[in-house]
């Protein structure tokens, strides 16, 4: 668990870090002005144990452990800026809270954000830093992400940190039928697509948006 609640970062986790992690975001081509002011104010840094802390402003994925990453900067912004900027963001579903980078990016643009994880620590871990940062628009469920979460359905927008090898039917049926967006990673080991998936009535339509790599999308919870 880390206790680097220095939410202005000293050193290797400076504003000065982070404006070159923003340069690196602009010239990989994110070009949202709301997805990029939201990652150069949140601290990545205090998601991380203190360990690797001085790496938070690379472009790379790190470990939280429980075989879990944080995601590279770089697919955060890529799969936010894939929702901001094609639809409106009243609720937005994440499958696969972590330690919660991706749910504090999204928590500050849309209304609601309801998160999904299947492995407790992480979870509380997720909880911790949400509090830390004073966000309070966001609701933690411990389950199976693959079933998405019915109860609070329909969303504007799903998130799905992890890789199913095809999505599930559960989390396209929870979209809003008037245009809600599903951003899924998609396929084995070998090769991962990260697809935008955009449901009209009973109609979805599926693009192509990066090639990635995601830990595999586990069914079931634990608790430890």
């Amino acid at each position: 668990m880390s206790s680097n609640h220095n939410l202005n970062g000293i050193g290797m986790t400076s504003q000065r870090t982070r404006e070159r992690l923003l340069g690196r975001l602009i010239d990989q081509g994110i070009s949202s002005l709301e997805v990029l002011d939201v990652m150069r104010s949140t601290p990545r840094h205090i998601f991380l144990d203190e360990a690797l802390s001085h790496r938070a402003y690379e472009d790379v994925a790190l470990p939280i452990g429980h075989n879990q990453t944080i995601s590279q900067p770089y697919i955060v912004a890529r799969m936010t800026e894939a929702i901001v900027t094609s639809g409106p963001l009243e609720t937005v579903l994440e499958i696969g809270t972590g330690c919660g980078y991706q749910t504090a990016i999204i928590a500050q643009l849309a209304k609601k954000v309801y998160t999904v994880e299947r492995i407790k620590p992480l979870l509380n871990r997720a909880k911790a830093n949400i509090r830390t940062l004073r966000l309070r628009n966001t609701d933690f469920k411990h389950d199976d992400g693959s079933l998405g979460w019915e109860q609070k359905a329909p969303f504007d927008a799903i998130i799905t940190t992890a890789a199913p090898q095809e999505i599930p039917n559960e989390l396209l049926h929870q979209l809003n039928p008037g245009g809600g967006r599903l951003v899924i990673p998609v396929g084995g080991d070998d090769r991962q697509e990260l697809k935008l998936v955009t449901r009209n009535g009973d109609h979805f339509s599926e693009s192509f948006l990066d090639a990635v790599r995601f830990v595999p999308l586990l069914i079931g919870q634990l608790q430890h």
